[in-house]
């Protein structure tokens, strides 16, 4: 089985990269988007799309492909280091904190100063390149204005406005498309053996996200908790009901985060613990407790993107929840994305205004930015949702 075969709906995209894995040679010369062979291969890439339209497993796909020996499909010894993110030749970053810190760069563009080991090229991938501050980026620069002969970087952001402009003049986009809901589901369904019609609500209610869609189609606890969003959201009569569902959905969004992170983070400690030869529930010696404290640092860093990520995710839903109810007020006649509770959609879209729905689509999208600015959650949420109240009908 090919690489390219469990991406979905970016048969552009991957085209592009199949092309540009066939070419033995990396261009390091300064581009022009007028004039670029759309199959050339050049030292630097930057794959853009909306969340979970597939970024990095096109960035792992497209780095399997220049790894593998011989052939742009990948070898599947190839493809199970960098699953594993073992390869010699291959230098990932990704963080699930906030930003990317600038030693975290600094150190992966010194290991790309090496020459490749086993294959053609040295790949080094950076997920969530957005998260760099400019500081960090002028960093990454220099490694990108004077690339060895043998190392292809490739970043992944949402869009080029993310990246500071000296580095977006010095790699070659590629842009990817939200996937069809078909499309998403008949890759869940094949991939995770999860039937089709459940496969298909779970892509229609992560909006074609595909990290999310599996979540939803593979965890009854993530659909139980989208279900006690919508409904929290629909019951709101008073502000001081706005004020309750705040506190609820700040709830939801922690105990979200809570299952994602907790399970990892007790591996990750046990594997840590193993790495220095302590046994299970043994002391651990005064010389190794810096080690783990740094490790619990980290992981509490995670703790805190993952809960204002699960706040997002709640937000996105609710943008679905509003966005069902101003078409059903303007008759819009275009499918919805939370078919399971039209009822409700029809009670709260006649309990008030296309104005006023717009409003609460207009506070939730401030709600976003504001949370992103590091205002209180719950202050944010609780502005929001004030303008979510409605009439019972």
């Amino acid at each position: 089985m090919s690489i390219w075969d469990e991406l979905t709906g970016q048969s552009e995209a991957i085209a592009v990269f199949r092309a540009a894995a066939e070419r033995q040679a990396p261009k390091a010369e300064s581009l022009s988007r007028s004039t670029l062979d759309s199959a050339s291969m050049t030292h630097a890439w930057l794959i853009t799309g909306p969340p979970g339209s597939g970024r990095s497993n096109l960035a792992y796909a497209f780095a399997t492909a220049l790894l593998s020996p011989g052939t742009p499909e990948g070898d599947e010894a190839t493809r199970r280091q960098v699953d594993a993110r073992s390869h010699p030749d291959l230098g990932v970053l990704s963080t699930e904190r906030v930003i990317i810190s600038i030693d975290e760069v600094r150190a992966l563009v010194t290991s790309s100063q090496f020459s490749p080991s086993v294959g053609r090229y040295r790949v080094m991938v950076i997920e969530d390149a957005d998260r760099m501050t400019e500081r960090t980026s002028n960093v990454l620069l220099k490694a990108l204005e004077e690339p060895p002969p043998r190392t292809v970087w490739i970043l992944c952001a949402p869009s080029e406005a993310d990246l500071i402009p000296t580095v977006r003049s010095r790699v070659r986009s590629v842009r990817l498309r939200v996937p069809a809901i078909a499309d998403v589901a008949e890759l869940i369904s094949r991939r995770d053996g999860v039937d089709l019609a459940l496969a298909s609500r779970a892509a229609r209610e992560a909006q074609s996200h595909i990290g999310m869609a599996h979540r939803l189609a593979t965890n009854e606890q993530a659909r139980a908790r989208r279900e006690r969003t919508l409904a929290v959201a629909l019951d709101i009569r008073t502000v001081s009901d706005a004020v309750i569902a705040a506190s609820a959905l700040l709830e939801t969004a922690a105990d979200d985060a809570k299952a994602i992170t907790e399970e990892k983070d007790a591996q990750e400690r046990e594997s840590a613990l193993r790495s220095l030869g302590v046994e299970p529930g043994g002391t651990i010696p005064p010389a190794l407790r810096s080690q783990l404290k740094s490790l619990e640092e980290d992981q509490k860093r995670r703790a805190t993107r993952s809960l204002r990520d699960g706040l997002d995710r709640i937000m996105v839903d609710l943008l679905s929840l509003f966005r069902d109810i101003l078409l059903t007020q303007l008759g819009a006649g275009i499918e919805s994305i939370n078919v399971e509770i039209m009822d409700r959609i029809r009670a709260a879209a006649n309990s008030s205004t296309p104005a006023q729905t717009l409003a609460t689509l207009d506070a939730i999208a401030t709600a976003r930015r504001r949370i992103d600015a590091n205002v209180a959650p719950a202050l944010a949420l609780e502005a929001m949702l004030i303008t979510a109240r409605r009439v019972a009908a």
